[in-house]
């Protein structure tokens, strides 16, 4: 079922409509993209020419399922990938506001499988610092990953206006359970640089150029903080759909 994610994240991101980022200045409305997602008629290719891994990387193709941070049941029948940047603050707005509900009523009910990849716009001060240090809690665990991820979006000013973002980033790794010793060590190791790397190539590959973006599986990508309200309604749809017919 892995592999059918990652297929489809790559049919999705075939089908990235313009920017339409919150942050870019000229960004359309999302509310077509929305329309068009709750009226039940997903727009879809059911391939997508050219190799579904990323970019080659120093010589070596990168999988995406190496990427990121999945929650959920890998059966979900939804599958839907995160693109944000750390430093973005209608990332922080989803995170704080929307995402909890979905955790809830999707991703914890075996409806969703979400994976959460940070990437980095260029557009936000010390952004890189944050993702270098959550990429060290994820090498951890995801039980300490979880809790500085969610440290990182809610004092998200702490660490972006400071002069020292790093050590701010290492305190509150530390407050995370982050063995500090591993954690610096993983600093000093270029493997979360080719991560942080590869999961920006794919973003530029998909022509994702507003944060936040969502790309679920068979459908346009959502791209903008939407109201929770509108979120909700479009993953039940979207659930109803994968899940016609089911038992009968």
């Amino acid at each position: 079922m892995r592999g059918l994610f990652i297929r489809s994240v790559a049919v999705a991101a075939a089908l990235t409509l313009g920017a339409c980022g919150s942050e870019a200045p000229d960004a359309p409305d999302t509310s077509s993209t929305t329309a068009g997602l709750l009226s039940g008629s997903p727009r879809g290719a059911s391939t997508l020419m050219g190799d579904p891994n990323l970019p080659q990387d120093q010589g070596q193709n990168i999988d995406l399922a190496t990427l990121g941070y999945d929650r959920g049941d890998p059966e979900s029948p939804i599958r839907m990938l995160e693109m944000s940047d750390y430093g973005c603050g209608y990332c922080r707005q989803f995170h704080m506001e929307t995402f909890p509900v979905l955790l809830a009523d999707f991703v914890e009910q075996g409806k969703v499988e979400w994976k959460f990849m940070p990437y980095i716009t260029g557009m936000f001060d010390n952004s890189l610092v944050a993702t270098e240090g959550a990429e060290c809690a994820l090498d951890q665990s995801r039980e300490v990953f979880a809790v500085l991820n969610e440290r990182l979006w809610t004092d998200q000013s702490d660490w972006k206006r400071s002069d020292e973002p790093a050590a701010v980033v290492r305190t509150m790794a530390g407050d995370a359970g982050v063995d500090l010793g591993e954690f610096d060590a993983c600093l000093a190791d270029d493997r979360r640089i080719d991560r942080i790397a590869a999961a920006t190539a794919l973003a530029q590959r998909a022509g994702v150029r507003g944060t936040p973006t969502f790309f679920i599986m068979g459908y346009p990508p959502l791209q903008g903080a939407l109201p929770t309200e509108s979120f909700v309604q479009i993953l039940t749809q979207v659930y109803a759909e994968a899940t016609q017919g089911a038992g009968s």
